[in-house]
């Protein structure tokens, strides 16, 4: 190393730790305020030292504060979690919709006396099963495939049957059922044949009463069913009333066990002469009013 390297390093060393003078002065008298002594080595430090301070300040302000939900792109852990779970809330919710919109379709099929989907309907009660058949391979003869088709809708139904049985006979055992008219059965339930409900014939001009407390969701005329109501129940239970003279309740307006709903008559071209079609269905199926209602036979 020269001479002449070795004064450069000392002009250097010596200007950074050379002294100089700050002094506040009043603007108005010129009047010292205050002085300070710095060297730019100290004032290197000051400022690495504000600097490093600065950060700490922000990143406590940050990490601890509610000040970091105002800074853009910050992702908040509650807020994320806050979003997930309405997120879940929205899809339970459609899927709730959806059912409630597969009940009401069904419900005007039923009042219209249209095919109800009962495979929608078992497809909200049951799941199907995760395992995998598609390994399994396995000739069968035509005979042995009709067999099996005719076998397997018929168990599924009678699984599905008891199901629906059981929950209604759980769900109504200790509920008083009101006959919605004095008077004689003149056709029975019968599901095979497809007359889901009873007919009951009864004196000109008879009242017709609700069978249970619940809402009028429909109250309106039909081409094949004349002047048709029918009620929401509690606990999934629906009841029509069809082929009426006049009907008396509107739909929204609620209605006690015995409430007059309508006129009995003979509306609808489904109609062979004046009588009462009532019909009970619970989730979607229909079950036979006589094992729950006690029709009397007299007629005044």
């Amino acid at each position: 190393m020269n001479d002449q390297e070795i004064n450069k390093k000392e002009k250097i060393r010596d200007k950074i730790r050379k002294k100089y003078r700050v002094v506040v002065y009043s603007n108005d008298t010129y009047e010292e305020k205050a002085h300070f002594k710095l060297t730019l080595l100290n004032f290197f430090n000051i400022l690495v030292a504000s600097s490093v301070l600065l950060i700490v300040l922000v990143t406590y302000l940050i990490a601890f504060t509610p000040l970091r939900e105002y800074i853009p792109g910050y992702t908040d852990v509650s807020l994320n979690r806050r979003v997930y779970e309405m997120e879940r809330m929205a899809d339970s919710l459609e899927t709730v919709f959806k059912q409630k919109d597969l009940y009401i379709n069904n419900l005007k099929r039923i009042i219209n006396g249209e095919d109800f989907e009962t495979d929608s309907i078992n497809s909200l009660l049951t799941k199907t099963s995760n395992t995998n058949f598609d390994d399994i391979v396995i000739k069968n003869s035509k005979q042995d495939s009709l067999f099996r088709i005719d076998y397997e809708e018929e168990t599924r139904n009678n699984l599905f049957a008891n199901k629906i049985m059981s929950d209604v006979n759980q769900e109504f055992k200790l509920v008083s059922f009101f006959a919605p008219i004095n008077g004689i059965v003149t056709q029975h339930f019968n599901r095979e044949a497809k007359h889901f409900g009873t007919d009951l014939v009864a004196s000109n001009n008879s009242v017709i009463k609700a069978t249970a407390d619940g809402t009028v969701i429909y109250s309106d005329w039909t081409v094949d069913n004349g002047y048709c109501i029918g009620i929401q129940h509690n606990g999934n239970l629906f009841s029509i009333y069809k082929h009426n003279a006049v009907l008396l309740k509107e739909e929204g307006d609620f209605v006690n066990a015995g409430d007059a709903i309508a006129i009995y008559g003979n509306s609808g071209s489904l109609s062979t002469g004046p009588h009462l079609h009532f019909e009970l269905w619970y989730n979607g199926t229909p079950l036979n009013p006589a094992d729950y209602i006690s029709f009397e036979s007299n007629i005044k």
